[in-house]
């Protein structure tokens, strides 16, 4: 399951959403109660078991001092001889979750989120009438957080539609039906709070924001308009606490339509590729690169052999239009390359050093692929004099440092030795055993060369400077500002 960030001052957390009562408006309606009992049917309660091995020494030989033992140190042996073998044995325990879905195909289609029957050994549906179903497993994406499942019935379920979520505004009246806390068949109402909204929680963020309760179990129930179509798979909430506050997220219709019908033919999703890492702009990196805007997004690496890499895209370009739409927010370029069919031509508009560009490339498809980490030592005896600027010590980059921070023969640069935590440098983020291999888009090989383009920029009137560094083998740019000169 992926892992979702914490945002405001609050968690948001992978539980099932919707429901709280808003204040009812004046022309409000003035009852739910016809179209719940159309929709009620269609729903269904989730429930996944998963067999888990625990470690019989892990275990407290006293009953209600597990958290105790847990937070304060392993338990000791409860008392079993230690030479007793079945001692060594681990206990296995039956793991229990619960969650929503909804048929969208009488056949016994049903949708649900990912993280409600991820790692799941068996899943079982309960229907309203109190029928129960063992679900077979389609296919899921983690990315959207999306599980497509099927069950055998001999008679056509009751089922649903989608409807186009596009065409719901914010302030429009909302339902939710699923199943918190395991109650089943839990109607809630509220509104349509905010559209795309990015709560870092994945690469193609824009949920639809509602004021209805979202509690765990009601997790990929669905969100209905007043018409009774699906707009949104409720997904997660913002809580300080863990319960509801009455802010949720549901996945748009359109988006998740994409990726279910993807799932049904395939199993899997087939997105679309450029072959590229990058980082949002922000105002920090604009002003180092002496732009007026900060739309766009920075390339911090480019595939080798990939489409971006065979249309001549390099690290350090600026994307500023994909197919003639600007970059505007986080997420617009991955969902705008995710959704283009594979194989279809492309054209970017790249700002390099300057200089508007557009290049061409055909898109390929997204792989899922699980990245090794690399063990890189924290301490890296460079044997070199260091010298002191914006807070860190940087010095040349000597066989020995190469080595140990596993550097290709090919990077130039100059080593981080040190950092002061409250220099700009720290706060920045920067670290000892990065490399800076370039400064505001101007490659540097020696701590000479850095030295003089930091003293140029400062002259030219730059609040900040923006480093390309290398660490643990990726590229990434940091900007970092200028102490006020006294």
């Amino acid at each position: 399951m992926r892992n979702i960030k914490k945002i405001f001052v609050g968690t948001v957390m992978i539980v099932a959403f919707m429901a709280g009562t808003p204040a009812f408006a004046s022309e409000g309606p003035g009852s739910f109660a016809d179209l719940a009992k159309k929709l009620l049917p269609a729903v269904v309660n989730v429930s996944t078991t998963q067999t888990i091995k625990i470690n019989r020494r892990s275990l407290p030989p006293f009953p209600g001092m597990e958290e105790f033992f847990r937070r304060f140190g392993q338990a000791p042996n409860s008392g079993q001889d230690s030479k007793d073998k079945n001692s060594e044995k681990p206990i296995t325990q039956h793991r229990r979750s619960l969650g929503s879905g909804f048929i969208i195909d009488p056949s016994g289609i049903i949708i649900t989120n990912n993280h409600v029957i991820d790692k799941a050994d068996s899943i079982m549906v309960k229907m309203h009438d109190g029928r129960e179903f063992k679900a077979k497993l389609i296919g899921k994406d983690s990315k959207l957080d999306i599980a497509v499942l099927k069950i055998i019935s001999k008679k056509p379920l009751p089922f649903v539609r989608f409807g186009d979520d596009s065409k719901s505004r914010v302030g429009d009246w909302v339902l939710a039906i699923g199943n918190p806390y395991g109650l089943g068949g839990t109607i809630t109402a509220g509104i349509i709070s905010a559209r795309n909204r990015d709560i870092n929680s994945g690469p193609y963020d824009r949920y639809i924001q509602t004021d209805a309760s979202i509690n765990r179990g009601n997790s990929g129930g669905p969100m209905f308009n007043m018409k009774g179509e699906v707009i949104g798979i409720n997904t997660a909430i913002y809580s300080p606490t863990g319960g509801n506050i009455g802010i949720g997220f549901a996945i748009p219709s359109d988006q998740a339509e994409r990726v279910i019908n993807q799932l049904r033919k395939y199993g899997h999703t087939k997105r679309g590729r450029i072959g590229i890492s990058f980082q949002p702009m922000t105002e920090d990196i604009a002003e180092s690169l002496g732009m007026k805007s900060d739309h766009g997004a920075l390339v911090s690496s480019v595939v080798k052999g990939g489409p971006a890499d065979k249309a001549g895209v390099q690290t350090g370009d600026i994307i500023l239009k994909y197919e003639g739409k600007t970059i505007k927010r986080r997420n617009q370029l991955p969902i705008w390359v995710a959704n283009t069919k594979i194989g279809e031509k492309v054209s970017l508009l790249v700002l390099r050093k300057g200089k508007r560009l557009t290049l061409t490339l055909k898109v390929d498809e997204l792989k899922e692929s699980k990245a090794g980490s690399q063990n890189v030592p924290n301490e890296v005896d460079n044997g070199q004099e260091s010298t002191q600027v914006l807070g860190m010590s940087i010095e040349p980059i000597t066989a020995k440092a190469r080595k140990a921070l596993k550097l290709d023969k090919a990077v130039t640069g100059v080593l981080i030795a040190s950092v002061d935590r409250d220099s700009p440098a720290g706060q920045r983020g920067l670290r000892r055993g990065d490399v800076i291999t370039a400064i505001t888009q101007k490659p540097v090989k020696t701590v000479k060369q850095a030295l003089e383009r930091i003293k140029v920029l400062r002259k030219k009137g730059r609040k900040s400077i923006l480093l390309k560094i290398i660490r643990q083998g990726n590229t990434a740019f940091i900007t970092v500002k200028f102490n006020p000169e006294k």
